[in-house]
């Protein structure tokens, strides 16, 4: 195996003429999440949560206008937003289910569960669905050991989890979907 590098001087990061970070979303941050924090830097994680709900994940033009915003480098947002497995640069589902895979999952049957949403949806962990309504994530501990196995539907944690469980949480999030009440992260 070798290295490849990637033309970084010449990689062009794709982007659209209306920016991610409204004027409006800019003035609340400034009113009310900067004077929070000793640096602007501070504010970095709550914008990120944001920008992440708005747009079900955070894109590279984002990043750049974001570390305008906050007067730092777009690689110091990038390094954030690679580094914490809950933020995407790609898309994500309506409905994210993130099956904890930690020790005491592991011995009270995650992998099942695993097994059955991947065969049930079709997509392995870190793939969405083609109809983008479900992206499906094996995350390290969710600090729920003595209810295990545990997912998170969204941000809803679910404990004492069984496959007719999941079932029911799968059916219900694709219901709310067609009404438009639909779960986002």
């Amino acid at each position: 195996m070798s290295w490849t590098t990637k033309p970084s001087a010449t990689t062009k990061i794709p982007t659209r003429a209306e920016p991610y970070c409204t004027q409006a979303m800019k003035d609340r941050w400034t009113r009310e999440l900067l004077p929070r924090y000793a640096t602007k830097q501070g504010a970095l994680m709550p914008i990120l949560h944001e920008i992440q709900h708005a747009y079900r994940h955070i894109p590279y033009q984002a990043m750049v206008e974001i570390a305008s915003f906050l007067s730092i480098k777009p690689a110091d947002v990038m390094d954030t937003v690679t580094f914490y497995e809950e933020f995407h640069t790609e898309p994500v589902g309506k409905c994210v289910i993130g099956i904890c895979q930690s020790i005491a999952c592991e011995v009270c049957g995650h992998q099942k569960l695993l097994d059955h949403v991947r065969n049930r949806l079709g997509i392995e962990p870190h793939e969405t669905t083609d109809d983008g309504k479900f992206t499906l994530l094996a995350l390290e501990c969710l600090g729920s050991c003595d209810t295990a196995p545990v997912a998170l539907f969204n941000e809803t944690l679910h404990e004492n989890l069984t496959i007719e469980k999941v079932d029911r949480l799968i059916d219900e999030a694709a219901r709310m979907d067609g009404k438009g009440g639909g779960g986002h992260h």
